[in-house]
């Protein structure tokens, strides 16, 4: 008998499903690729004792938070200007809008170019409250530069934003 041998041609590579694979695979890796990044950030921590005089810097970020037992104005970068407590306004407890419109006159007189600061009230709030605070920010009656009893009322912070106080 005849061996027979049967002449087996080399057999070619089927590269065109790996060539999809590899086109559909490459951008989904690159697209949940978590790529990490180096940054600085610039800190400014707040000042240890602050009041008016003592806020430096040409950018004054006002917060006013308004607190069950006081009224608490800082900046965001210096930290706390001034706690004013409640007063007691016959009988009844009440926000003592009075210091508070004298102390942002302090505050204005020092940065005379800032309109925007920031009303943060806790979440039981009355809303006569708010909007007694949001009127002092906006603007206060204070007495003429002439003299006399004659009063103008000044405008100090129109731009307000409203937001949750900060749980203390």
């Amino acid at each position: 008998m005849k061996n027979r041998r049967l002449k087996k041609a080399p057999a070619e590579l089927e590269l065109t499903a790996f060539i999809n694979l590899i086109v559909v695979l490459v951008p989904f890796l690159l697209s949940t690729a978590v790529f990490s990044r180096l940054a600085i950030m610039d800190l400014n921590l707040p000042a240890q004792q602050s009041a008016v005089e003592q806020i430096t810097g040409p950018n004054l970020q006002l917060e006013v938070v308004i607190r069950r037992d006081a009224l608490e104005v800082g900046d965001r970068i210096g930290g706390l200007i001034q706690r004013i407590p409640k007063t007691t306004v016959q009988g009844q407890p009440q926000h003592d809008l009075a210091a508070l419109g004298s102390l942002l006159l302090q505050v204005k007189g020092r940065f005379p170019d800032t309109t925007d600061a920031s009303v943060l009230a806790e979440p039981d709030t009355p809303y006569d409250d708010l909007v007694q605070v949001m009127d002092q920010l906006h603007s206060t009656v204070r007495p003429s530069p002439e003299g006399g009893a004659k009063t103008v009322r000044a405008v100090l912070f129109p731009n307000i934003s409203v937001g949750d106080a900060p749980v203390k």
